[in-house]
């Protein structure tokens, strides 16, 4: 889904995998899953150590199974939308939406990452500092993974 929420239909193989392998990780976070157990399930069920290694038949088996064990799909119009913004927050927060929509993934990646970086539950009570991090996060990943720093 776009920032906007308008579904974004991946057009080729690439597409699919990255978006299936964002799938795989917000189904780590929503299934509040550490890294041993994740790494546990992938290895039980596909019988290898990292999602990257994974074919599109492994992809599937395990998003079956995380659905399985509680996964909810979201919509993006049902789940979460872009955080409150104040003046001195907007800048950052719009930073972090193009870096979102760039990478194709949904406001809850930004929760997750504020929970991992910054030790609050959503991006919305993150401090300017706080969300500057994120941004520095989002940029090294865009970076590390070919995509134009947004």
């Amino acid at each position: 889904m776009s920032s906007r929420g308008q579904q974004v239909i991946p057009k080729t193989a690439d597409q699919l995998r990255k978006a299936e392998l964002a799938q795989i990780h917000i189904a780590k976070v929503q299934l509040a899953l550490d890294d041993d157990a994740y790494r546990a399930i992938l290895m039980q069920v596909t019988g290898k150590t990292s999602s990257k290694e994974l074919t599109w038949q492994g992809r599937k088996a395990l998003l079956d199974h995380f659905k399985k064990i509680g996964f909810k799909v979201k919509a993006k119009s049902a789940g979460r939308s872009a955080p409150k913004v104040t003046p001195d927050r907007q800048a950052l927060i719009g930073k972090i939406e193009a870096q979102l929509a760039e990478a194709g993934r949904p406001w809850v990646y930004a929760d997750a990452m504020a929970k991992r970086i910054c030790k609050v539950d959503r991006i919305d009570w993150c401090k300017p500092d706080q969300l500057m991090k994120i941004v520095a996060a989002l940029s090294y990943d865009a970076k590390r993974n070919g995509r134009a720093e947004a």
